[in-house]
């Protein structure tokens, strides 16, 4: 165990700009978010390009392949993780002001179909379904109905989503009556394979790797996120999100993707600034330790994974933070760990309208 020492993850500090940063200043409601647009820049003059260049006819041979490495590189290792992240907090606070409205359409319409984001699809799961939900019954990408530390239990998981996601996900917003919500992700949804059959006419290979390999590959990341996030769930209190979500700080992670370890702190306040985080945890600490919310120090959600697959929870114990001495020694936490991770039976739980295979 560790006991928490400085936060080192990002936090907002007042700075001079130059005309160019002050004129992106004028379009963007919080001044915070400035990084956002250096990152939409940025994507929009590396991968676009990137991807129209493997459509050309004229791209051939070895240099087709090169285009290709750069592609994968830019949009899987490079921008990724911060795009998905901005997308995430931007579908919560808006970035543009109103009398720029029209641009925030930008992040997910344009450069997200590039990273495999269907447009729309995020914002109706996540703010219409998975804040209003928490992680419950009724969440249908909850992980609470699975053995968390089990490979087989997340192959399933991910599985479940990639057939049934929009289905469940259009029939959830039907029965809570967020039909424009339900409207705006089946035309999203529609607007991106239409975009990927029409594209297989044009040059089938670029598409499957311009569109169809960033899909699925988005797909899969989501779901590892939000499994490693809601991995451990206490049984007795599942919708607490103190008990069914982690934090981790201080991690290369947190300055890559906007503070996203922090997310017990997002379902306790979702409209909280990315940059309020640190701060935000540091004065929560208490309720923290009463709760016994997992704090994991120095490992990140790919690390935590890995770590649960192989069932090493020595090594998940040895990076929890022991706010106030909450917890005796490793062996405790070990057991604690354990117990977070089982499956919770449906039985113990108010029945969904629609229940996964476990």
């Amino acid at each position: 165990m560790r006991e928490l020492g400085l936060l080192h993850d990002p936090t907002f500090s007042p700075r001079t700009y130059h005309r160019f940063d002050r004129f992106l200043l004028s379009l963007i409601k919080d001044e915070r978010d400035l990084p956002f647009v250096h990152t939409i820049l940025k994507i929009t003059v590396s991968i676009i390009p990137l991807s129209v260049l493997l459509y050309l006819p004229f791209v051939t041979g070895w240099f087709w392949w090169g285009v290709v490495l750069a592609h994968f590189y830019f949009t899987t290792f490079r921008f990724k993780g911060p795009f998905g992240l901005m997308l995430h907090c931007t579908s919560h606070r808006p970035l543009f002001k109103p009398e720029y409205k029209l641009l925030n359409q930008y992040i997910p319409w344009v450069i997200g179909p590039f990273f495999g984001q269907t447009p729309e699809t995020y914002y109706s799961h996540h703010i219409g379904m998975h804040h209003a939900e928490n992680n419950s019954m009724e969440d249908d990408s909850s992980t609470m109905m699975y053995q968390r530390d089990s490979l087989r239990g997340f192959l399933r998981y991910v599985l479940e989503f990639i057939t049934c996601g929009l289905n469940d996900l259009m029939a959830y917003l039907k029965r809570k009556k967020r039909h424009k919500l339900a409207t705006r992700a089946f035309w999203g949804e529609m607007s991106y394979f239409a975009l990927c059959i029409g594209l297989c006419f044009v040059n089938p290979a670029a598409t499957v790797i311009v569109f169809i390999l960033p899909f699925v590959i988005s797909r899969i990341v989501s779901m590892l996120g939000n499994w490693t996030q809601h991995s451990f769930v206490d049984p007795e209190d599942p919708e607490n999100p103190y008990k069914n979500s982690i934090t981790c700080v201080n991690v290369k992670y947190n300055h890559k993707c906007w503070n996203d370890g922090y997310h017990t702190g997002h379902h306790i306040r979702p409209a909280l600034h990315w940059t309020e985080h640190p701060v935000f945890f540091r004065k929560s600490l208490p309720k923290y330790a009463e709760q016994k919310a997992l704090i994991f120090d120095g490992l990140d959600y790919l690390q935590i994974f890995f770590y649960l697959m192989n069932k090493r929870y020595d090594k998940l114990a040895q990076h929890i933070v022991n706010v106030d001495n909450t917890f005796n020694d490793e062996a405790e936490v070990i057991t604690l760990l354990k117990h977070r991770t089982r499956r919770i039976p449906v039985t113990v739980m108010e029945p969904a309208p629609r229940l996964r295979p476990v």
